[in-house]
């Protein structure tokens, strides 16, 4: 009978949308706002967008919606990221003890680097990983 009470369902879907994952272009376009390179191949920019994605109708809009929002510049083959922004290693990465794989290169991890993004958490990556995702390698 609880469930009948006003507000349950909305109660409900808020409990199901919290445990959802994070939509994949919001977090590939906010990923791309916090390259701390200057310039990037297409090829380069992908590498980092197929950790979020690996569908390439999904790689395809978060590129176009990086553009759109001014995120980045495209010309010939190379992306100018404008966002001005990066990853703080100290306020914006988290670790987790336990068993993952990179999202990156797949090996298996017992320590996790998690990215939080405003769109959501973005790993886990290994060490080396994490660095090459926000662009400091």
């Amino acid at each position: 009978m609880a469930d009948d009470a006003p507000g349950a369902a909305d109660r409900t879907r808020e409990a199901a949308d919290s445990t959802a994952d994070p939509d994949p272009v919001e977090v590939g376009v906010e990923l791309l706002s916090k390259l701390e390179d200057p310039e990037l191949s297409v090829a380069e920019a992908v590498d980092r967008i197929e950790t979020v994605t690996t569908h390439p109708a999904t790689t395809r809009t978060i590129l176009d919606e990086a553009e759109k929002r001014g995120v980045i510049e495209r010309e010939q083959g190379i992306i100018r990221p404008k966002g001005g922004g990066y990853v703080s290693f100290q306020s914006e990465v988290v670790t987790k003890e336990g068993e993952f794989s990179c999202r990156r290169c797949g090996a298996g991890i017992s320590t996790g680097y998690f990215i939080k993004l405003d769109a959501g958490e973005h790993g886990a990556f290994g060490p080396e990983c994490i660095r090459k995702v926000t662009g400091r390698d």
